[in-house]
């Protein structure tokens, strides 16, 4: 009799293997998108200064020698030229998309192959990302590109999920057990839960603790990833020191508000044709992303409003002549609806029922929850709501038993990104001058990690105030722009340093 060979175990519902030798995955490595993805990441590279000058700062001194960086963040242009700045700086780097709609594949395919290489014989660095990622497939990604002989020392991180999954992976196993993914509390944790028993399966109990223990630090880019790290610090289960680049200002302000403020009409006006002058907009959340998205709008002369929890951030709105009104009472009176909160349950399904005909839902905030996608995908499996593509990423919802809709039947609303980001799902995201701000803190992140990481314990640190300062300067002479220089009476009156920083941490710009 002849033995029967045991099939290869793979990685939930993907048919790959739990854990693959293949050297990158991307959606296509031919010629001709790899040279699209070239040449936009030439063009880019003139756009973002910042990158530019920290390659001619440090050329020939390697600052970044032994850093094993295992990257993610979306995977666009401009997070090629961070790659490929970091690789120049003396990093090796292995990456995925911290998103599964935010991967520009001509970016991915460039970024694989490299400078020097092409489609035939690649020679950049390992990345797995593709846009249009299943959940199953965002955390095989994302499990391939920590899975490195020797383990990563750093990471650079964008919404936590690199670091969340090694803590969860340590913790485990420090336990010895992991909760049934029957206990999840949203599909994403139930695939998570998985994604842990399957290398538990896989590699055993003794696969994250060894690679926690080698990660020296992360350096992190937004709101809800600094908020899971200030949580460990604060439970004390935080492993390694972070950087928070998300606030510094140079960050915090170009990215979330200017970015923002380009991006958001940007994706609305590809994914529909609809007219957003006239149309009355409301966006949920008036922080720094909030603010740019409404400046976006207003661009296009639509009559915005705002829904805010923060006394402050309404009485900023208020100043500006914002309405500020509650979803509860007004949400019939809108056509086009914004999330940038970075909290949960901002749009709930009881809200799209009563929402006008074809209004437009998206979110800009860093994750999926804002809007619910659960309950209104639950009315399409009850057979209540139908669910219409219109193109990639651009869904109808048609509800079957509202009376508000054409001729007092169902309603429809339009959803964009199925609720991720709008700008990235639906557009190509912020542009290079503003991620060039963005990639410069996260490069000068990574170095001070990797040169200093012991010396912070495991805390949250930002990076210090002339560090923010140079940032701004390096992307200073793209606009003609020529600084005033105090002089030495003068710096010592205002009681600053000739040189900066000029402004105290509690300054707010």
């Amino acid at each position: 009799m002849n033995a029967t060979k045991a099939k290869p175990a793979t990685f939930l519902d993907t048919n790959f293997p739990v854990f693959t030798t293949e050297p990158h995955k991307v959606a296509d490595l031919s010629a001709e998108t790899v040279r699209f993805g070239r040449k936009e990441l030439e063009l880019a590279l003139i756009e973002m200064p910042g990158l530019a000058s920290l390659r001619e700062e440090y050329k020939g001194k390697f600052p970044l020698k032994g850093a094993k960086i295992m990257g993610s963040l979306h995977m666009t242009i401009q997070t090629g030229v961070l790659i490929e700045t970091l690789v120049e700086l003396g990093a090796e780097i292995r990456w995925v998309s911290c998103n599964i709609f935010s991967t520009q594949d001509h970016a991915a395919a460039a970024t694989v192959a490299g400078p020097e290489g092409t489609a035939d014989d690649p020679k950049g660095v390992p990345v797995y990302a593709w846009k249009g990622e299943t959940l199953s497939e965002y955390w095989w990604c994302t499990l391939q590109a920590l899975n490195w002989e020797g383990g990563p020392n750093l990471i650079l991180d964008d919404g936590g999920d690199a670091t969340l999954l090694v803590h969860l992976g340590a913790e485990y196993e420090n336990s010895g057990t992991i909760p049934s993914p029957d206990t999840a509390t949203s599909d994403e944790h139930r695939i998570i839960l998985k994604t842990l028993h399957a290398v538990r399966e896989d590699k055993g109990d003794n696969f994250w603790r060894p690679m926690a223990a080698n990660i020296r630090g992360v350096s992190e880019e937004t709101t809800t990833g600094v908020m899971r790290l200030y949580e460990r610090v604060e439970a004390e289960t935080l492993l390694f020191p972070a950087i928070n680049v998300n606030d510094s200002v140079t960050k915090s302000k170009f990215d979330n508000i200017y970015g923002c403020r380009h991006s958001l009409v940007d994706a609305i006006m590809r994914a529909t044709d609809v007219l957003i002058a006239g149309k009355k907009a409301l966006v949920c959340g008036f922080g720094d992303v909030g603010k740019g998205s409404i400046q976006s709008l207003q661009g296009q002369s639509a009559r915005v409003s705002i829904t805010e929890i923060d006394p402050i951030c309404a009485l900023q709105a208020c100043m500006l002549g914002i309405d500020v009104v509650e979803l509860d009472e007004s949400v019939a009176d809108f056509d086009i609806f914004v999330t940038s909160t970075g909290n949960k349950d901002i749009i709930r399904l009881e809200h799209m029922l009563k929402m006008k005909h074809n209004a437009i839902v998206c979110n800009i905030g860093h994750f999926d929850n804002e809007i619910d996608m659960a309950g209104v995908e639950d009315l399409v499996a009850k057979g209540e709501c139908e669910k219409i593509e219109i193109k990639a990423q651009v869904h109808e919802f048609k509800f079957k038993n509202t009376t508000h809709g054409p001729n007092g039947k169902g309603h429809s609303i339009i959803v964009l990104a199925e609720g991720r980001l709008v700008n990235l799902g639906c557009a190509t995201g912020h542009p290079s001058f503003v991620m060039s701000a963005s990639f410069t803190n996260q490069t000068m992140a990574q170095i001070e990690l990797h040169q200093n990481a012991e010396a912070y314990g495991k805390s949250v640190v930002v990076l210090p105030k002339h560090l923010d300062e140079k940032v701004a300067r390096l992307h200073l002479d793209k606009f003609g722009a020529k600084l005033t220089t105090l002089s030495e009476d003068q710096a010592s009156y205002i009681g600053v340093p000739q040189a900066g920083p000029y402004k105290g941490d509690a300054y707010r710009y």
